[in-house]
C-alpha cells in the first residue's frame, strides 16, 4: 500500500510562478514539518467574492499557515488583513472551532517576497519572508497544541462537512442498537485522506486516473473536483459523466453543497453538465452530445438493442460513433469526469477524447470488480486508440492515483465480497484475478505469509490502515457479515420482511437506511412484487429503484429501497440484504455473475445478509464458511498468465450464438441423463462422457 508522507503536499490550480511554489514546498520538508500543504486550496467565499489562497499549511506545528505571495503593486498588509478576516470568519462558522466568541484556532498569515525584497517593516503582526528565512519566520507562529482541535481544523479546511448525513437518528434511544452504531460512524466520517485529498484537488493539463475499492470515496472525489474545477475557472464548460442513472441525484446534490460552501453561491448549470453516459429522447447524454456535434441522429435503446443484443447495445452504438468521430476535434468541454469508468467501452473514451478540448482533461475513475459486463479496463493505448503514459512526476499533479482505504465497508465484508467476486475458493478453480499480482498491495492488502508471484501460494489480510478505526471499535466480524440458506424464495422473502421489521422496530434503523440488492435483472421486477406482499403486511412502504419511482431517484425517505444491481452500483445504505445470491454461485458468464455479487456486498455500509435459495446457495456457502473459518483472510495460489488467459476464457461473456449453442448443448445432455435414467441406455456405452466425469473427479480431488 501506497504510503503516506510526512508532509502531504496537494497540488491545485495556481497562477504563481512554480519556482516559488517549489522553494516554500522544499522550505517546508527540510524544516521537517508534518501536515497538510495545499497549493491554490480552498476557495473561500466572502460578501462579495470568492478568493483562492495561494498556499495553505494545516498542521499542528506551526499550526495553520496562510502563505501570501506577494505580487509587485499589492499592500502586502491589506492583503494580509483580507485574508485573515475571510479565513476567520469561514472558520467560525464551524461550531467545533469556536470557544464562545473567538475562534480556537490561531491563524498565521504569512508573505513570500523574492529574496532581498522583504519589508523591513515586517514584524510578528505582518510576518514577511523570503524562501530562505522562512523557516526561522515559522518558528513564531502560533500551532495547534489540542489533536482533537487539529483534527476539526482539517475537516473544515477539507470541506468533506458538507457531506455527514443531514440525519439526527432522535429515534435512538438504546445505546447498544444499530442505529446508535450508525450514529456513531456517521460522526467518525468527516476527514478526507491523503489520497482522496490529491485526487479531488490536484488536476494535470492532461489525463488522471483515479482507481479505488468500492466505497474508498470516488464519486465524493469526483464531485469535489467538478467543484473545485468550476470555482477556479467559471468560464469553463465541465462535464460529469457516469453509467448509473441513479447517480445523477447523488451528483448534483454533492456539487452544489461544495460549490455553494466555495464560492457561497449555486454553481450554474449551463456550466457544469451532469449528464448520463447515453442519454434519452428527452434527456441529453454524452453519446448523443457528441451525435448532434456531427448532426447524426443518436440510436435510442430498442434500436441498439434488435442490432447489438441487451449487453452489448451501448458498446455498439459508441463503436459506430466512435468511428464517424475518428480525427474529430468536437472541443466542447474544457474538462471530463468519468465515474464508473469500468462499465463504459473503449470506443466511449473515444468519443470523450474528440468532445474534449485540449490538453485534454479527462478524469476517469473506475473499480475493476464492479464491471458487470468485461473483465478488466482495457489498456491505456486501447481506450483511447493513441499511444497514452501516465506520470507521477514531483512537484506536479498526480496523473495516477489509487485510493486504497475503504470507508463504507467494514474489512469482513470487503475481504468477503474479494474472496466471492474473485472465486478464490471456489473449487476446482478461481473465476478471475488482476494481471499485476500487486495490485493486491495497492487496493489495502497486505501479505501474511508466502509470495505474491504466479504460481506461488500467498495469504493476506486487509492491512490496519485500510479502514477506519471505528469498524473494530463499534461493530464484529459475525454481526457485519452474515449469509443463510432456504429451501424456497417464499420462506426466504418472509425472512428477509420479518428481519427489515426487527431491523427498524428493535434496531432503531430507519426503513431508508434499508437496501435489498436483487442480483438477476430479468427477474428483479418479479422478484420485488414477491418480497413486497411481506414487507407490506409488516407495514413497510417500498420502493423498485426507478422501477416504482423516478429513474433519477435512488433513496426516498421512510421506504426501504430495492433495487436490481445495475441501480444500486455506486449507491449504498447501512444495512444491505442480497436476495437470490444463488443466482451468482454458477453459470457460464461466471465472472459477470460474480461480479455483480461483489458490487452486491460492497453496497453495505456496516452490514450485509447474503440470502439464497437451494444447492447454489449451498456451493456459495461453502465459499463463505471458508473465509470465515479462515478468519477473513485470503489464501490462495496465484494463477499463472496461462491459467489466467484459460479461466478468462471459460468465464467470459458470451455473444448471442454462443448462447445459443450453450442452450442447445444443455438440452441434449438432459435428454442423454433422462435416458440413463429410464435405462434406454448405458453410461457404459458412452466412453468419452465417463473419461470427462472420472477427469472432473481427478480435479477436484487435486484441489
Amino acid at each position: 500500500m501506497n504510503q503516506q508522507p510526512n508532509l502531504e503536499i496537494i497540488h491545485g490550480s495556481s497562477r504563481h510562478n512554480p519556482i516559488v511554489l517549489k522553494g516554500i514546498t522544499g522550505a517546508l520538508q527540510q524544516a521537517k514539518i508534518m501536515g497538510a500543504f495545499y497549493i491554490g486550496y480552498p476557495v473561500i467565499a466572502s460578501s462579495d467574492s470568492s478568493l483562492t489562497v495561494d498556499a495553505l499549511l494545516v498542521s499542528q506545528t506551526p499550526g495553520l499557515v496562510a502563505f501570501h505571495l506577494f505580487e509587485a503593486g499589492q499592500n502586502y498588509r491589506d492583503y494580509q488583513d483580507r485574508l485573515y478576516y475571510i479565513l476567520e470568519a469561514n472558520l467560525k462558522k464551524y461550531e467545533s472551532l469556536r470557544s464562545g466568541r473567538s475562534l480556537s484556532v490561531p491563524i498565521n498569515i504569512v508573505s513570500i517576497f523574492p529574496e532581498g525584497d522583504v519589508p523591513a517593516d515586517a514584524d510578528e503582526q505582518y510576518p514577511a519572508a523570503s524562501i530562505n528565512s522562512l523557516a526561522d519566520v515559522l518558528r513564531n507562529a502560533k500551532g495547534v497544541v489540542d489533536e482533537t482541535l487539529y483534527r476539526k481544523l482539517s475537516a473544515a479546511i477539507q470541506r468533506v462537512t458538507t457531506i455527514k448525513p443531514t440525519k439526527k437518528r432522535a429515534n435512538v434511544a438504546k445505546p447498544d442498537s444499530k442505529g446508535a452504531i450508525l450514529r456513531e460512524i456517521e460522526k467518525e466520517i468527516a476527514n478526507l485522506d491523503w489520497w482522496q485529498k490529491a485526487a479531488a484537488i490536484e488536476t494535470p493539463d492532461g489525463l488522471q486516473r483515479i482507481r479505488g475499492l468500492a466505497g474508498s470515496g470516488k464519486t465524493v472525489v469526483l464531485a469535489l473536483k467538478a467543484a473545485y474545477l468550476y470555482t477556479q475557472h467559471p468560464d469553463w464548460k465541465i462535464a460529469v459523466t457516469f453509467h448509473t442513472r441513479s447517480l445523477y441525484q447523488q451528483f448534483k446534490d454533492l456539487i452544489e453543497r461544495f460549490t455553494l460552501e466555495h464560492m457561497g453561491d449555486k454553481p450554474d448549470w449551463q456550466q457544469i453538465h451532469i449528464v448520463h453516459s447515453w442519454g434519452s429522447p428527452s434527456e441529453n447524454g454524452i453519446y448523443s452530445i457528441a451525435c448532434n456535434a456531427i448532426n447524426l441522429l443518436p440510436i435510442n435503446y430498442l434500436t441498439a438493442k434488435s442490432r447489438y443484443g441487451a449487453r452489448r447495445a451501448f458498446v455498439g452504438v459508441c463503436n459506430e460513433l466512435a468511428a464517424a468521430v475518428k480525427g474529430k476535434q468536437l472541443d466542447l468541454y474544457d474538462a471530463m469526469l468519468i465515474d464508473e469508468a469500468q462499465d463504459l467501452p473503449p470506443s466511449f473514451f473515444q468519443i470523450v477524447d474528440a468532445l474534449t478540448k485540449q490538453p485534454k482533461r479527462i478524469i476517469w475513475a473506475y473499480d475493476e470488480l464492479q464491471n458487470l459486463s468485461e473483465t478488466s479496463m482495457a489498456a491505456l493505448p486501447d481506450l483511447f486508440g493513441r499511444e497514452i503514459m501516465l506520470t507521477n512526476a514531483p512537484d506536479a499533479p498526480r496523473q495516477d492515483i489509487i485510493l486504497p482505504v475503504c470507508y463504507r465497508n467494514t474489512p469482513w465484508a470487503l475481504t468477503l465480497a474479494h474472496a466471492l467476486g474473485f472465486g478464490l475458493f471456489r473449487k476446482p478453480d478461481i473465476v478471475q484475478h488482476f494481471d499485476e499480482p500487486s495490485m493486491w498491495l495497492d487496493i489495502g492488502y497486505m501479505k501474511e505469509s508466502g509470495e505474491l508471484q504466479a504460481g506461488k501460494l500467498v495469504t493476506l489480510s486487509r492491512a490496519r490502515d485500510s479502514y477506519p478505526p471505528f469498524f473494530k471499535k463499534l461493530l464484529s466480524p459475525t454481526d457485519a457479515v452474515a449469509s443463510y440458506t432456504f429451501m424456497s424464495c417464499e420462506e426466504q422473502y418472509v425472512w428477509i420482511a420479518e428481519e427489515i421489521k426487527r431491523n427498524i422496530e428493535q434496531d432503531e434503523l430507519d426503513p431508508d437506511d434499508v437496501m435489498v440488492v436483487l442480483p438477476d435483472p430479468i427477474s428483479q421486477k418479479s422478484e420485488y412484487f414477491g418480497l413486497r406482499r411481506h414487507l407490506e403486511s409488516h407495514g413497510i412502504p417500498s420502493n423498485l429503484a426507478g422501477i416504482t419511482n423516478d429513474r433519477d431517484t435512488f433513496i426516498e425517505p421512510g421506504a426501504v429501497t430495492i433495487s436490481g444491481i445495475y441501480r444500486a452500483k455506486g449507491n449504498e445504505a447501512p444495512m444491505v440484504y442480497i436476495a437470490n445470491a444463488d443466482h451468482c454461485a454458477i453459470g457460464h458468464e461466471l465472472i459477470r455473475l460474480r461480479n455483480i455479487l461483489f458490487t452486491g456486498i460492497t453496497r453495505s455500509r456496516a452490514w450485509v445478509r447474503l440470502c439464497g435459495v437451494g444447492e447454489q446457495m449451498a456451493m456459495l456457502q461453502q465459499e463463505i464458511d471458508q473465509v470465515v473459518s479462515n478468519n477473513f483472510r485470503l489464501t490462495f495460489t496465484v494463477p499463472t498468465p496461462i491459467q489466467l488467459k484459460t479461466i478468462r476464457q471459460i468465464n467470459r461473456d458470451r455473444t448471442t450464438q454462443e448462447k445459443d449453442q450453450i442452450k442447445k448443448a444443455q438440452k441434449d445432455i438432459n435428454e442423454i441423463i433422462e435416458l440413463i435414467r429410464q435405462d434406454v441406455i448405458s453410461i457404459d456405452a458412452m466412453p468419452q462422457l465417463q473419461n470427462l466425469i472420472k477427469e472432473a473427479q481427478r480435479r477436484n480431488e487435486e484441489q
